[in-house]
């Protein structure tokens, strides 16, 4: 896992600094994420209808188990900021789910460094640009811009 430090950050804004790898996205991920949220509803959970009565082919995933992957790609792809005793999700400005994630495709997260706020706090709230690609596929499953905040140890 690579590592930045707070000083090594303003020269990333603007840059590509994260990329996972490809991510499958099953039917039993769907269908576990359907009991986790009550969501059942059957384009995600009863392939044979949704193969019948979609133009996707098979289920799709929900959107928002698309947006929950971002959390554990970015601990893939994200360096981690020396010193940082916790991070946390501080919210999103902006969500687009652009394409539905059919049962059986991959997925990765693209991370461009969009903003950084580096408080005297220690505080440091990070803006992202997240494009979640679907393998093969001309339009991603979603764009996001993603605000996070670590809290770095003082001297």
């Amino acid at each position: 896992m690579r590592t930045i430090t707070v000083d090594d950050i303003p020269g990333a804004v603007g840059t590509e600094i994260g990329r996972s790898e490809w991510r499958p996205v099953t039917q039993e991920m769907i269908d576990r994420f359907a009991d986790a949220t009550d969501d059942h509803q059957w384009i995600h959970v009863d392939p044979e209808r949704a193969a019948r009565e979609t133009p996707f082919g098979g289920s799709i995933a929900h959107g928002f188990l698309t947006l929950s992957l971002l959390s554990t790609l970015a601990y893939e792809a994200l360096p981690t900021l020396e010193g940082a005793t916790m991070g946390i999700n501080y919210g999103f400005d902006k969500i687009r789910f652009q394409a539905p994630v059919k049962t059986g495709s991959r997925v990765r997260a693209v991370f461009m460094l969009a903003n950084a706020d580096i408080r005297p706090s220690g505080r440091v709230l990070n803006t992202y640009e997240v494009t979640l690609e679907i393998e093969n596929s001309l339009k991603p499953a979603l764009t996001a811009t993603w605000i996070t905040m670590s809290v770095v140890a003082r001297d």
